[in-house]
Order: C-alpha cells, then sequence, then structure tokens
C-alpha cells in the first residue's frame, strides 16, 4: 500500500497501485483509470456524431485506428526524451502498464492518423477533429487520475493548503500537478461542447483546443519536476507554448480571411443589386418607349381617319373634283 496525503486539508489515502490480479499477474489502477476516460469518451462521440452528420462506422474507424497510432507515437515519444531510462533495459520500452506516455506523441500520432484516413475516405478531416476533438481532453481529465495513484506528474514544493506528500515524494508537499490538468482538461471539454456549434468555419473547435490545452499546459508544464528534456530545455512546455502560438495565428487568420470572403460577397450582391436595378429601369424605360410609339401611332391613324371623314362629308369638294 502507498500513503498518499494532503497534509493542509488533513486527508490521507492508503492506494495500492494495483487493482486486482488475474493469474497472478497485476492490472494497475493506472491503466484501468486510462481506460475508463477512453471508454467514457468514445461512448458520447457515437451518441452523438449522427447529430453532427457523421456515421457511427466511420467514427469507429477514426477511434480505432488514432488510438493504436496514438498509443505507439505516445510511448515512442516518451522513450525518445527519456531514452537513459531504457538505454540499458530495451525490454522495458513494451511495458507501458506503469506509465511512461507522453501526450504531445499520442496527439502527433493520432491526428496525422485521422489526417491520413480522411484523404483516403474523402471526407472533411476538420469535420471529423472538430466533432471529435471535446471528447480527448474529457479522456484527459479522467487518466490524469492514474497519475495520482502512481503518485507521479507531481510538481516543485509548495506551501499552499492543497500540496500533496506521498511515500514516493520525498520533497513534499508539492503542487498536484496531475490535479491542475485534470481540472483544466474538464473546463476545456465544457468550453469546446459549447462551442462546437457555435463555430464559424471548419477547424476552429480543434485550433481552440490546441491553444487552451497549450496555454494550461505550458503553465502546468514549468511546475513539473518529471518534465522531458533536450538539455536544459522542456520538451513539453516548447511544444504546449508553440501549438498555442501558431493555432493562435491560424485561428485569426482564418477568421479575417472569413470576414473579408463576407465582405465581398456582400460587396458582390450590392453590385449584383445595382446591376439588376439599372436592367430594371432600362426595360421600363424601353415599355415606356414602346407606350409612348404605339399611342403616337394610334393618334395619327385617328387623325387620318377623322380627315378622311371630314373630306367625304364636304360637298365643296365633290363639285371641285
Amino acid at each position: 500500500m502507498d500513503i498518499i496525503r494532503f497534509p493542509g486539508l488533513g486527508l490521507e489515502f492508503n492506494i495500492s497501485r494495483v487493482a486486482f490480479r488475474i493469474f497472478e499477474i497485476p492490472i494497475y489502477w493506472y491503466g484501468i483509470i486510462i481506460a475508463l476516460g477512453f471508454i467514457l469518451s468514445v461512448i458520447l462521440a457515437l451518441r452523438h456524431s449522427k447529430q453532427f452528420g457523421i456515421e457511427q462506422d466511420t467514427m469507429l474507424d477514426v477511434i480505432l485506428y488514432s488510438i493504436i497510432a496514438g498509443i505507439v507515437m505516445a510511448r515512442v515519444f516518451y522513450v525518445v526524451f527519456s531514452w537513459d531510462d531504457f538505454k540499458d533495459n530495451i525490454l522495458g520500452v513494451f511495458n507501458t502498464r506503469r506509465g511512461g506516455l507522453a501526450i504531445y506523441g499520442g496527439l502527433i500520432g493520432a491526428f496525422l492518423t485521422v489526417l491520413i484516413y480522411t484523404r483516403i475516405k474523402k471526407i472533411s478531416f476538420f469535420k471529423i477533429v472538430d466533432f471529435g476533438i471535446p471528447y480527448v481532453p474529457l479522456g484527459q481529465a479522467i487518466g490524469r487520475w492514474g497519475n495520482f495513484v502512481n503518485q507521479e506528474a507531481y510538481g516543485t514544493h509548495t506551501e499552499l493548503p492543497w500540496g500533496m506528500d506521498g511515500s514516493a515524494i520525498h520533497n513534499g508537499p508539492v503542487h498536484p500537478t496531475f490535479l491542475y490538468e485534470s481540472l483544466w482538461n474538464l473546463v476545456l471539454f465544457f468550453i469546446l461542447v459549447w462551442f462546437r456549434k457555435r463555430k464559424k468555419i471548419e477547424g476552429e473547435v480543434f485550433f481552440l483546443y490546441m491553444i487552451f490545452y497549450g496555454i494550461g499546459r505550458a503553465w502546468i508544464e514549468l511546475m513539473r519536476t518529471d518534465s522531458l528534456m533536450i538539455g536544459n530545455l522542456r520538451v513539453n512546455f516548447l511544444l504546449a507554448l508553440l501549438f498555442a502560438v501558431v493555432f493562435s495565428l491560424l485561428l485569426i487568420y482564418r477568421r479575417i480571411k472569413l470576414n473579408q470572403n463576407f465582405e465581398a460577397e456582400k460587396e458582390g450582391s450590392s453590385k449584383y443589386g445595382q446591376i439588376l436595378k439599372q436592367m430594371q429601369e432600362n426595360e421600363e424605360e424601353a415599355k415606356a418607349e414602346k407606350t409612348n410609339a404605339a399611342d403616337i401611332n394610334l393618334q395619327e391613324e385617328t387623325d387620318d381617319q377623322t380627315k378622311d371623314k371630314t373630306d367625304m362629308n364636304n360637298p365643296n369638294d365633290k363639285e371641285n373634283q
């Protein structure tokens, strides 16, 4: 049993990393919690997919392929930037049951897979990811509690009341950064679900996730003590900041282009309306001219007929003839 304490709150938990055993094979809480987050996200995605014009079979394919690629890339990403922990134990690369998955590696692998799938199937990439992306932070919010059980992904020392201590934490109490990210992701889930029906253009929900998650992750990453490093640089901090900036610029650019297109269409509609109005005026003038010409001709014919009758009734004219 491991002990996890929150001294400032007077809380203490005795938690085993192993949930149960099957034929003496330990099944860890870490994997169970991540699986619960994944299953809940899938259920919600399948339940609402038709409302957004996406077939359940398509969504299942996307989920299946992206989760496989995501897990593989998450592990590869983690191993690459933690190579010193694996260079003397190659078989340890394949042991993911005790943790060791990098979220940004998983996201990159999953999104590349979805991009390839949508290209092959000739469907909109942004339509798929805009619908599915809100469920990613939901799964993350739940999955982060696996870090709580493992006593990992925590931060630096803190004197705040919710500081966390435990049998595997040697400089406690520390920032429970797993909790910070879990709460941040939960809020992000509700924001994205709300925004999904109010977006102006395809891709904005996906962009918003990359921006908000990047901002939160960059802030949280600065507090963590187990960051993946390149020299003295925190890998996930750099990626989070980079994605937040890049996708903010893309979102602004696409909004500007949308407004420009709207103004162009509005101007085009105005010019078209002016042309129609001019055409109508020309037609009315032409009709008026024809009417006037017909009236003149009719008047001339009437005058001629009147003259002829007058001549026939004049006896002096007959004698002169």
